[in-house]
């Protein structure tokens, strides 16, 4: 890993700088100068702090080539200041100007079919590009020349949500950049053969020269699999340099402010690997947009672990977060009962000290004019303002509690998350297409709620020794050097929780030979005390793939699920365990017809295995999240889990450096009411939420309790 930048936090414009910001993404340059000053005015009401500004601005910072003009900006960061609110300024560099495309097309991706993907939304430039590069770095430095004194602008901000557009290009300049990174990374041209396994379907390349990018290569051609992940990583890498050469570009003429970017991590995606993005910026920020239904609390706090692991231990910032619906989803539904609240208060629960929205005042034009915002087009007379001014109020007595700057304590059970398993799932050569490492972290981090247990979501690639249980669900990829971190674990006294499709293949999607899981070279097998022969892959639906009826009757002599001794049921996925070392405990086995029927009645399903001083637990099959619940429950000693929580609560603890404070967040994460008993602390932010005449709270749904003790 590289070694991580030094934490620095933007300051506010208060008397000493501190507080819990609170902002959102402001778009001057799409009003009249008196909507402005009507801004400003809600936004002092609103007890707004800071603002995101010139994120999509560069064709008004330069509205032609090498023609800069600030006076506008100027103007507006001068009436921001001066009503005390600080300035999160852009590098602009997110999307370029129609004269730029129009005047070097060769800038523009291409996708892998050799389609241009053209100008007119955001990121339709080329990583590699030199040329583009060349535009984005002039603009860096001139930003940074003009306002590295103000003192309005107290953070810089580089892109905006890389990759959102152009994660995958497949120019030429994306083929030369990808030939030196396959040179930098093997070295020689047999090792690279060797890793990427070319003696199959006659891919073997003879020099760098002929490595070629995973361009698209017929209706149901299969990409070579090792080949993809290293396009992947190559991806992620690229875009990286691209920052790191803008926030370079910045620092060297304007080094005295924190610089950030904003990741984007929810469950439904991960687009970079931002274990690695996390060590280049001074402060952890990310855009999280909520996902509707039944997970939606769960699904936000699952993400923000994972967010409070890269911020490693510091205060963290949400860039961009919904006040209400989305425009770009199939289904936009909108936020109600007090959802707006919970969900930033959830956020701060977690240990973000920024709560911001995209965007403050909601656009009149263009692609997302139906994106909500913190002014909606209704006006200030709205429900959504309302709830935006009641939020800031909070988040104002949150700061003169002294809350900004704690930090969260940790649980002592970590799912360890990869984005190398995540993008490999997504290989159409694996045993089942229905794979998802990010959907199964998130699966038995609700699970782990359901069971009374809060956990960390925390890197692979992170140190995870100190936790008493790390779960590996769905970690398909698993290099060497990860495996022996995993078995020291074990034998230094650990739990671990090992998934059904974990270990399945090494660092170069090779999979290991003598059984499975097969990584580490029998290694995680010798660990867990399992060997399985073949995957048993049942079929979600009796109903056929062309939908005739033949079909449909031979598909229903396929049992859908099979059923475990605990009760458990299984729906996708059963590892065929044929053989367990001595003092492996079954503790629970594939039994009934439908297990007759698949040869796996009597198989032991889950196991355990002492390991050196700890316990290495096998998942060997897909379970549903109400039974992961009743195993985690099952496992709590070996665990050394000891104390349960209330289960429709989320209870967390934020604690200052010097431990004199701490408060207690207590959020509703069930949709009927609750009472609360035994909390600790003083009441501060009761949202929701009655004391009764016992001393006891109920706690409404949506509802949010914050306490305070002094020590």
């Amino acid at each position: 890993m590289a070694e991580r930048r030094t934490f620095r936090w933007p300051a506010l414009l208060t008397p000493d700088g501190r507080g819990i910001a609170y902002g959102g993404d402001y778009n001057p340059d799409q009003w009249p100068e008196e909507v402005i000053d009507d801004d400003i005015r809600l936004m002092q009401r609103a007890h707004v702090n800071t603002v995101a500004l010139a994120i999509f601005s560069w064709d008004k910072i330069e509205p032609r080539e090498g023609e800069f003009t600030f006076d506008w900006l100027d103007h507006v960061i001068d009436k921001l200041g001066n009503a005390g609110i600080a300035v999160d300024l852009a590098s602009a560099t997110a999307s370029a100007p129609i004269w730029l495309y129009n005047q070097h097309p060769e800038v523009l991706p291409i996708d892998r079919y050799g389609h241009v993907v053209n100008a007119g939304s955001r990121q339709s430039w080329r990583p590699t590009s030199a040329v583009f590069k060349h535009y984005a770095l002039t603009l860096c430095r001139q930003l940074a020349q003009h306002y590295k004194n103000n003192p309005y602008v107290t953070a810089w901000h580089m892109g905006n949500e890389y990759g959102w557009n152009n994660r995958y290009d497949y120019s030429d300049d994306a083929l030369a950049a990808f030939r030196t990174w396959c040179e930098r990374k093997y070295g020689t041209i047999e090792a690279l053969n060797k890793a990427w396994g070319t003696a199959f379907w006659s891919q073997q390349v003879n020099s760098f020269d002929e490595v070629l990018l995973p361009r698209h290569m017929g209706g149901d051609a299969m990409v070579n699999p090792p080949q993809q992940l290293d396009f992947e990583r190559f991806g992620n890498d690229m875009l990286l340099d691209f920052y790191r050469a803008e926030r370079d570009a910045i620092a060297q003429i304007c080094p005295d402010k924190p610089f950030t970017t904003n990741f984007m991590v929810s469950t439904d995606q991960c687009t970079m690997d931002y274990a690695q993005w996390a060590d280049e910026v001074d402060f952890v920020s990310n855009d999280h947009y909520f996902h509707e239904g039944e997970s939606h609390v769960d699904e936000l706090f699952c993400s923000d672990a994972l967010m409070d692991s890269l911020a490693a231990g510091k205060p963290w910032y949400v860039m961009e977060h919904s006040t209400s619906a989305v425009q770009w989803k199939p289904f936009n539904a909108r936020k109600r009962n007090g959802e707006l609240m919970r969900d930033a208060l959830a956020h701060v629960a977690m240990g973000a000290d920024a709560i911001n929205f995209f965007q403050w005042r909601q656009s009149a034009s263009g692609a997302e004019a139906f994106h909500s915002a913190m002014v909606p087009h209704a006006g200030e007379d709205s429900k959504i303002f309302r709830s935006v001014c009641e939020l800031g109020k909070t988040l104002n007595e949150l700061s003169e509690a002294g809350m900004q700057g704690s930090v969260l304590q940790r649980g002592d059970t970590a799912i360890l998350f990869s984005a190398e398993s995540e993008w490999a799932t997504r290989s159409r050569t694996l045993p089942s297409s229905k794979l998802n490492h990010w959907h199964d972290v998130r699966d038995w981090y609700r699970a782990a709620l359901d069971a009374g247990m809060r956990a960390d979501v925390v890197p692979l690639a992170y140190d995870w020794s100190a936790y008493h249980t790390i779960i590996l669900p769905t970690v398909i990829v698993l290099a060497d050097a990860d495996v022996r971190r995993i078995a020291d674990f074990a034998a230094a006294g650990g739990t671990v929780i090992i998934g059904y499709a974990t270990g399945l293949v090494d660092d170069c999607f090779h999979v290991g030979l003598g059984g499975y899981p097969g990584a580490g070279g029998g290694l995680l097998r010798e660990m867990l005390g399992v060997r399985g022969e073949e995957f048993n892959i049942v079929n979600e639906s009796s109903v056929a793939r062309d939908g005739s009826d033949d079909d449909a009757c031979a598909a229903a002599d396929d049992p859908a699920a099979i059923a475990l001794s605990n009760g458990a049921m299984t729906r996708l996925w059963q590892t065929d365990v044929t053989t367990i070392a001595p003092h492996t405990t079954v503790l629970a086995s594939y039994q009934g017809a439908a297990a007759a029927d698949w040869e796996l009645d009597g198989t032991p399903a889950v196991t355990s295995h002492p390991y050196g001083a700890g316990t290495a637990v096998y998942v060997g099959c897909d379970l549903e999240r109400h039974d992961i619940a009743q195993l985690l429950e099952s496992l709590a000693n070996v665990m050394n889990h000891t104390e349960t929580a209330n289960p429709s609560v989320v209870h967390t603890v934020r604690e200052s450096a010097d431990g004199r404070m701490r408060f207690d967040f207590y959020v509703n994460r069930v949709s009927a009411p609750i009472a609360l008993a035994n909390v600790v602390g003083e009441p501060i932010i009761t949202y929701r939420c009655d004391r009764t005449s016992d001393g006891t709270f109920a706690l409404a749904r949506n509802g949010v309790l914050v306490t305070k003790t002094m020590r």
